[in-house]
């Protein structure tokens, strides 16, 4: 989840062979010659039989080959992505961060989201570094969480590029709603950070591709895959509606989830005719898709940059 404070401190899915009759065991059966037209007992040299050979003496057949295990090289992109937001969360650690409770301080100076430094100040790579900050070791663990589950989920279908693609641009689509609803020039900002952004942004990417005619599993499990990612989405929508309108300290940054949701069900769409096409095909598609998202996310901050600007 994407944890928020308020400026002034913290709100925070046996027949064998072909043939009938065929039994397996020691006995071979019985290969016959085909039938010569001119009668049975003429067999000319060129249609002669041959028995099949036998194995040479000393000869083993060759074992066959066990099944590869899953190693990191199956979802590199995932294990990547949480690796980096462990390390930030440990040198935060290793800074004198608390590890329950940071301050708003504290984040920002470790790149969280903060609007007057990005509107004003021109800090635009925060809406980058803060996907990779996270308010405490509980926000971090379910995060992090909720990202390996959906990234082990993705990867097969988008590729290595396909999940760090989508876990940036979705993850800074959500950022830039957050600053455009909270920009904090009145004081009405808020710190925002955590990747949950990203994971909204995979798990709408996951629904509009699980969708696909053409993947090659049955339509049973997809639509369980399906469901399981939906109820993910709505359970965190429900929780941080909670937090937003519910008596409680924490805050959830809901207009960075709804951003991430939103641009990931927008970069799923282009993709979803060709996942399980030719890999060219389906390549060329998602080139296509974050091309275009990475585009109109510029077009958005550079709004954002000459509205406030004036």
């Amino acid at each position: 989840m994407d944890a928020s404070w308020q400026q002034d401190g913290p709100y925070r899915r046996e027949d064998g062979a072909n043939g009938e009759g065929f039994r397996s065991g020691q006995v071979q059966p019985e290969i016959l010659p085909p039938d010569d037209p001119r009668g049975p007992n003429e067999r000319p040299y060129e249609q002669a039989y041959y028995p099949p050979q036998q194995p040479q003496p000393g000869y083993a057949p060759q074992p066959s080959r066990p099944r590869r295990r899953n190693t990191w090289a199956f979802a590199p992109a995932t294990y990547i992505l949480v690796g980096i937001n462990c390390v930030v969360f440990l040198l935060m650690l290793l800074s004198g961060v608390s590890i329950l409770s940071p301050t708003s301080r504290q984040l920002v100076d470790f790149g969280a989201n903060f609007g007057p430094y990005v509107l004003l100040g021109d800090q635009w790579w925060r809406l980058i570094s803060a996907m990779f900050v996270h308010v405490g070791i509980i926000h971090l663990a379910t995060n992090m969480w909720c990202l390996w589950n959906l990234g082990l989920l993705g990867e097969p279908l988008l590729g290595p590029f396909g999940v760090f693609a989508t876990y940036l641009l979705t993850g800074l689509a959500g950022n830039i709603l957050s600053v455009a609803v909270h920009p904090g020039i009145n004081g009405d900002g808020i710190v925002g950070a955590g990747a949950s952004g990203a994971v909204f942004g995979l798990a709408g990417v996951l629904i509009i591709l699980l969708k696909s005619p053409l993947l090659p599993l049955p339509k049973v499990e997809l639509k369980r895959l399906r469901g399981s990612v939906i109820q993910f989405a709505i359970l965190n929508f429900a929780i941080g509606l909670y937090t937003a309108f519910g008596h409680t300290s924490i805050q959830i940054d809901n207009m960075a989830h709804l951003g991430g949701f939103l641009s990931g069900l927008a970069l799923g769409l282009p993709m979803v005719p060709k996942i399980g096409a030719p890999k060219s095909t389906f390549v060329s598609r998602r080139l296509l898709a974050t091309g275009g998202m990475f585009f109109l996310l510029l077009l958005i901050c550079f709004g954002l940059h000459s509205f406030w600007r004036q």
